[in-house]
């Protein structure tokens, strides 16, 4: 999701992750052909960086934990929740207590049945500030969470507990009014604990140390290379809506790889660059998905202390003119942010008018050039300098290049700056985004539910993911009330989480820069794609050729 982005986020599994499926079979045309094997390929932009359900944070191995793995549920077309391992369940009139009755029929791909103790085991091994889940914080809500995370008490003491093999209870300390919508997720997914001690600190490392309970295998991944396979898994307990017997799958950085590729009939799906949607957006094949995400810049305020200056991040903010980036350097679909939170992600309960307005501030993400540059000057007086030298960091995708070069472009028009840019390896760049090592690095953040809070709790003081280190008491404040307090009253929670955005972006701890949307080429003999805009976007379960 979702939170999941192939791109530059962290994570990333929205539609924006670079997507190549490729059936295999003969053909004379553009358009599909008829196949002569059961399997597609499909390409993604970077690397699997690991296969355990508890330490993934980013698009390519969160999707491949989504299809190798099975939870409660799983997202069906518009984000519809579908039973999984959850063939019913019961919410208590307070909203604290979960019971889940699980299927009997799945199993692990070992042939040991999947029970509710590895649900348990699972979500008690990400809740331990020893495994150091960069995604722990979705538990959040469970009861002894948080004594959990400060070591007051043992994991084992979180609130989840199995009656027997087939049902699971979740205790809540506080009402979740999105609980459900989180159980689709990797993170909340069972985990076998003897695979999981047998192999230690190297469990998820390669395919051969892990185990999986959901439609697919992998297979082939020896945890660096860039090709890899999943395989149907016949344990699986709907292995009857698995139509495919194999995805071949191998990592394509560059849209012109994957359009030649498409054109010489290898790849039936590919994602595009903004120069080639130019040429082939009326063709029969063209197809965009777009939501529940948003690009932006991290500001290292811990490192730089010139960047803890807010006129200083205000003034690099509005040099950035947004429109000219979606439109002129990307013009691939994608829109100008109007914000931290996307638009067309959630609406107000009482009026449905879109959070990204309500929560509107024009300042945030304005391009003012006159204006930055008197906030400049203002700002490096303020901090005693005269000058100043930023870095700006990215992927070495094709698109993050374009992207940090108009950065590049744009900013070094305040007079004083110089802009230097870095684009490497998305797990290279995540890493020094985690470790502080940078002045300004282009991320981005997929939905993982469609909840205005999975956006927002990302800028919260202790979260891990705040890689630029902005604090308000004020944000902290209003974002723990909107679920504790408040979490009941959709409207007053709805204007607590507004107020926090209008915070966050009239004191520039993010800098917004768009809303991406993929576009893509599709031959028509694929069939059984499910694209959501939040959460696991990419379904891939019941892919068909025909």
């Amino acid at each position: 999701m979702n939170k999941y982005f192939a791109y530059f986020g962290k994570l990333a599994v929205t539609a924006a992750a670079v997507l190549t499926l490729a059936a295999c079979g003969k053909g004379t045309s553009n358009q599909a052909e008829d196949t002569q094997k059961n399997e597609v390929n499909l390409s993604t932009s970077s690397e699997i960086s690991i296969m355990d359900p508890s330490k993934a944070e980013e698009s390519v191995a969160l999707t491949q934990l989504y299809h190798t793995g099975e939870g409660l549920y799983r997202l069906g077309k518009e984000s519809k929740l579908e039973n999984a391992l959850a063939k019913s369940s019961e919410v208590s009139k307070d909203g604290l207590t979960y019971t889940f009755n699980l299927r009997t029929t799945d199993k692990w791909s070992d042939g040991t049945p999947v029970t509710a103790q590895d649900f348990v085991y699972g979500w008690q091994r990400t809740a331990d500030p020893q495994t150091a889940s960069g995604y722990s914080y979705l538990l959040a809500g469970i009861k002894n969470y948080e004594a959990v995370q400060k070591k007051q008490v043992k994991p084992d003491q979180l609130g989840v507990k199995a009656n027997g093999k087939d049902q699971l209870v979740v205790t809540l300390d506080k009402p979740v009014p999105y609980f459900k919508e989180l159980l689709a997720f990797p993170t909340f997914f069972p985990q076998q604990e003897k695979a999981v001690k047998k192999y230690g600190k190297d469990y998820g490392t390669s395919s051969a140390k892990m185990t999986a309970n959901g439609p697919f295998k992998l297979t082939k991944w020896q945890g660096t290379n860039e090709k890899w396979t999943l395989v149907k898994n016949p344990q699986y307990w709907d292995k009857k809506h698995v139509h495919l017997d194999r995805i071949n799958m191998r990592v394509i950085k560059s849209p012109s790889t994957g359009y030649d590729l498409y054109q010489q009939k290898k790849l039936d799906v590919t994602t595009l660059d903004g120069s080639q949607v130019q040429n082939l957006k009326n063709r029969k094949d063209y197809k965009t998905f777009t939501g529940g995400s948003t690009m932006y810049m991290h500001v290292n305020q811990a490192k730089n202390k010139a960047l803890q200056n807010l006129k200083i991040r205000q003034a690099l903010s509005q040099a950035i003119d947004r429109d000219k980036l979606a439109k002129k350097v990307l013009h691939d679909g994608s829109t100008a942010s109007k914000g931290f939170v996307s638009t067309n992600f959630y609406h107000n309960p009482k009026t449905n008018a879109d959070f990204a307005d309500d929560a509107y501030v024009k300042s945030g993400v304005a391009y003012n050039p006159k204006q930055a540059q008197k906030l400049w000057k203002q700002g490096l007086k303020e901090v005693g300098m005269t000058s100043l030298k930023l870095n700006v960091l990215g992927d070495d995708t094709d698109s993050s290049k374009k992207v940090a070069e108009y950065i590049q472009s744009s900013l070094s028009e305040l007079p004083g700056l110089t802009v230097s840019v870095s684009n490497m390896p998305k797990l290279s760049r995540m890493s020094r985004a985690d470790n502080g090592n940078f002045d300004l690095v282009i991320s981005n953040w997929g939905a993982d539910f469609a909840d205005p809070i999975n956006f927002l709790d990302l800028l919260t003081s202790d979260n891990s993911s705040n890689s630029g280190k902005w604090s308000n008491k004020q944000y902290d404040q209003l974002i723990a009330r909107s679920g504790a307090e408040d979490a009941n009253n959709k409207q007053k929670r709805y204007e607590d989480l507004v107020n926090a955005e209008k915070i966050l972006m009239q004191e520039q701890g993010v800098i917004p820069l768009y809303q991406p949307a993929t576009a893509q080429l599709w031959r028509t003999n694929i069939h059984g794609y499910v694209w959501n805009p939040a959460g696991m976007s990419q379904g891939w379960k019941e892919l068909r050729v025909k």
